[in-house]
């Protein structure tokens, strides 16, 4: 049975991940959800991979899963240790040299989400609320309840330079959101085709889905999970 290894994105907790949780246990997996400091300004994408790799402690068999920011910290886990799989769910794809917070402009983030917004027919204040960009399909119960588990993200990640100098060689799927507002599907396709080389697969929700859709996300986790194994 493998380990996942769920980490969350920019200014969450690991509670993001509480319901596909129980669709990976069901079948025998393991379940690793790290919190990390994302309100902590001394701490950066090290300090994250850090507590990353000091959760996992001794699992073995890993398939990290990274939502959003998660995609800068992830590769630095593969570095560090045997990782099987990488998940990459709405995420961050940097390149040797860059910055989180270069990442937005090097990519044509904004325009995209411009373009996105007018497609929608909505002005560009807008365009930058919480409801528009995060919450648009997640259940209001649940909008009610991710009040109590945000954190206000520290602009230190941002300003530091990726790490590495190239991908690590690990085996890597990318799973995009077709109604994500913040990170538009086809500004991801673009991104993961230039940055990764391979094209990404389709979740049919907005830029949430361990909330939107748990169960289908924790299912097409558990896929990718199988094809690696099948994978000669």
């Amino acid at each position: 049975m493998a380990t996942f290894v769920l980490i969350h994105g920019a200014g969450s907790t690991s509670w993001y991940w509480h319901l596909v949780e129980p669709v990976l246990r069901s079948r025998g997996h393991a379940v690793v959800a790290v919190d990390l400091p994302v309100d902590d300004d001394r701490a950066g994408l090290a300090d994250y991979a850090d507590l990353i790799e000091q959760a996992i402690g001794d699992h073995s068999d890993l398939v990290l899963v990274a939502q959003s920011l998660a995609g800068f910290t992830a590769p630095l886990v593969c570095e560090r240790i045997d990782v099987d799989l990488m998940i990459l769910v709405a995420a961050m794809v940097p390149v040797p040299g860059e910055s989180p917070g270069e990442w937005w402009e090097n990519t044509g983030h904004e325009a995209a989400r411009r373009a996105q917004a007018a497609l929608d027919g909505v002005t560009w204040e807008e365009a930058n609320t919480p409801e528009y960009m995060f919450l648009h399909d997640v259940p209001a119960d649940l909008v009610a309840e991710s009040v109590d588990h945000l954190r206000g993200q520290s602009a230190t990640p941002f300003a530091r330079t990726w790490p590495l100098d190239r991908w690590p060689d690990v085996a890597t799927r990318f799973l995009l959101c077709g109604q994500d507002r913040f990170f538009p599907a086809e500004f991801q396709r673009r991104v993961v085709r230039e940055r990764l080389g391979i094209e990404p697969d389709e979740i049919d929700c907005g830029h949430l889905p361990a909330l939107a859709r748990p169960a289908e996300l924790g299912e097409r986790l558990l896929a990718y999970r199988a094809e690696w194994e099948r994978t000669p």
